[in-house]
């Protein structure tokens, strides 16, 4: 009888994983402060330039579905190997890239490369962990999506300020260093039989979902129309399609679902107060800080939710998915509320109230990624968190664009209970912590009191 990977033997694979998953998180978010030197460089408008960080985003969200997909065939080891290699190369061309095209190359290889690794890394606790030990699993991966996510930035300027941008092309090719260990730790698995994939829906989903991301950061209504469109083709295509890229039984699950739309909603305010707090605290009207100063004061919320996202996934494991969320919830809507009432206080008060909402953040990745995973059969789970993924990324997406809409507002009338003064961004924070109350209220309405037994590993267990 095949076990699932043990404490001792395994914790070592984790841990190369959240190496991996580290840099290709990072490099989603440490090359926006460089822009700036790009656009100077190469004499590009905003823009254009965008599309360094906008192009990685898209491709990286997109890529996490189709490795999903394609794990429910293909052995892990295989597209893990695929997937760091092609991230390899993608940041050696960019280390020596002298022009725009050459640059963008290098982002579209390493962003259809990195996706490999959000898409397995939620993977791999499903199929060689059991139950009991995939909240901690999963609170390790969390607290690395967090830190990297938070950390990108401060790292990002760092390079571009003290050396050159393409320095951080040069940092990422470190990612490739834990293959070995990670193929060495991961079993062998036979090519499983799950028919063609459909590549025209692949297309019709992405095209979709690229034009819908397009559509909220540039606010242009036509493209909106175009996504819907297409989102439309993709159904009628899964519909008639054999082996369709997305079966859309999969949405018929009420618990996954629901489970979507939850993590939708946390991850949708989560992602707004990052986008704005680093705005609020540059403010040249507000505390009108540079960004190394503004490093400085992102950073202990960052490393609260590296060192404390593994506590997050014990408690996962011990007292339930639901009652985590809540706790995690109710301490981000706490946060929220303090930054509303306290958004123009000093800066240092801001560090202290970030840790309220960082750490937490990973307890509501961890419960929700084991809550989804628990609803989905074994012959669906990679899809099924690939889409999980997406809907994720697609809520960063969407949640920046609209924060970014309201801060050009006066919206300080709503903040009229602020202790030290009335502020826009204030009046956000408070909206934000009342999504915060809502999606906690969804919750626990239609969220699984008793999760479903989960389907127990099927695969031999990791090894060293």
């Amino acid at each position: 009888m095949n076990r699932p990977a043990s404490a001792p033997s395994s914790g070592r694979l984790v841990y190369a994983l959240s190496f991996v998953l580290f840099f290709s998180v990072m490099n989603a978010t440490m090359f926006n402060v460089a822009l700036p030197s790009i656009a100077g460089e190469f004499r590009l408008p905003s823009s254009a330039v965008s599309w360094v960080a906008t192009i990685y985003s898209v491709l990286y969200a997109l890529g996490s579905l189709l490795f999903g997909k394609l794990a429910d065939r293909l052995p892990l080891k295989r597209l893990i190997t695929v997937g760091l290699l092609a991230f390899a190369s993608g940041s050696a061309i960019g280390v020596f890239a002298d022009s725009y095209a050459m640059l963008l190359t290098a982002r579209v290889i390493q962003a259809a490369g990195a996706s490999c690794v959000p898409a397995l890394v939620m993977l791999i606790p499903i199929r060689f962990y059991p139950p009991e030990r995939r909240g901690r699993v999963m609170g390790t991966i969390a607290s690395t999506l967090a830190f990297s996510a938070g950390i990108g930035p401060i790292v990002g300027g760092f390079i571009a300020g003290q050396f050159h941008w393409s320095g951080m092309f040069l940092v990422s090719l470190l990612a490739p260093v834990a293959l070995p260990f990670i193929r060495r730790a991961l079993p062998d698995e036979p090519v499983r039989d799950g028919g063609q994939v459909d590549w025209y829906g692949a297309g019709l989903l992405g095209a979709a979902v690229t034009l819908l991301m397009l559509s909220v950061t540039q606010w242009n209504g036509w493209y909106l129309l175009g996504s819907a469109a297409l989102a439309a083709l993709f159904v009628i295509r899964s519909r008639k399609a054999p082996h369709p890229f997305v079966q859309l039984s999969l949405f018929r699950n009420a618990d996954y679902t629901c489970g979507l739309i939850v993590s939708f909603s946390a991850l949708f305010a989560v992602f707004g107060l990052f986008l704005m707090t680093p705005m609020m605290l540059g403010n040249p009207e507000g505390h009108g800080l540079g960004a190394q100063a503004i490093g400085f004061v992102l950073f202990p919320g960052a490393m609260s939710a590296a060192l404390l996202g593994r506590f997050g996934g014990g408690l996962v494991d011990r007292r339930g998915t639901r009652f985590a969320l809540f706790v995690a919830l109710g301490f981000i809507g706490a946060g929220m509320l303090a930054l509303s009432l306290l958004s123009a206080a000093d800066a240092w008060v801001i560090a202290l109230l970030l840790p309220l909402i960082n750490a937490p953040f990973t307890f509501v990745q961890t419960a929700m990624a084991k809550s989804v995973s628990s609803t989905l059969p074994r012959e669906q789970s990679g899809v099924g968190m690939g889409m999980y993924n997406l809907v994720n990324f697609l809520s960063g997406a969407i949640s920046g664009a609209i924060v970014s809409k309201l801060i050009e507002f006066d919206l300080s009338g709503l903040n009229a209970f602020a202790l030290v003064q009335p502020s826009t961004y204030g009046a956000v924070y408070l909206l934000l912590a009342l999504l915060i109350a809502m999606t906690g209220l969804l919750a626990y309405v239609r969220l699984e009191r008793r999760p479903k037994p989960a389907v127990q590993p099927e695969r031999p267990a990791a090894r060293l």
